[in-house]
């Protein structure tokens, strides 16, 4: 019986706890870029998580940790469904955004389905090319 008891408590505090945690959340507000992770170079290294920015039209990506990223011409090359190895690694229904620097170099970011647009809209498309359509 007292065992229950001590069950019972327990979620209660643990619920209260979320719940404060959630409202402190929800009070500050939207934060703003797009979520996503990234890895560079295409195809290598890990995925890290962080954010895409594109205000004063100069597109960037900032991690959770480490500097930021500066995305210098960058072009939207390609959009694909994450591998099922991939899939281990980030959310199975992300998007990855494949982007290649104006200089050589290249990136890729991988949003949730519907931010994708608003990720699109913020790295320019090369031209001629639709990226939904690979």
């Amino acid at each position: 019986m007292i065992e229950i008891v001590a069950a019972v408590l327990a979620a209660a505090g643990a619920g209260w706890l979320l719940r404060r945690k959630h409202l402190a959340r929800t009070a500050a507000g939207p934060v703003p870029g797009i979520p996503g992770m990234a890895r560079r170079p295409v195809g290598e290294g890990r995925w890290r998580p962080g954010r895409v920015y594109a205000d004063g039209g100069a597109a960037r990506w900032v991690p959770q940790r480490g500097e930021p990223v500066p995305l210098p011409g960058a072009r939207a090359t390609g959009v694909r469904p994450p591998s099922m190895r991939e899939g281990m690694s980030i959310n199975p229904g992300s998007r990855i955004v494949t982007c290649a620097y104006a200089g050589g170099g290249s990136i890729e970011i991988a949003v949730m389905a519907l931010d994708l647009r608003e990720l699109l809209a913020a790295i320019a498309q090369a031209p001629g090319e639709d990226p939904r359509d690979a």
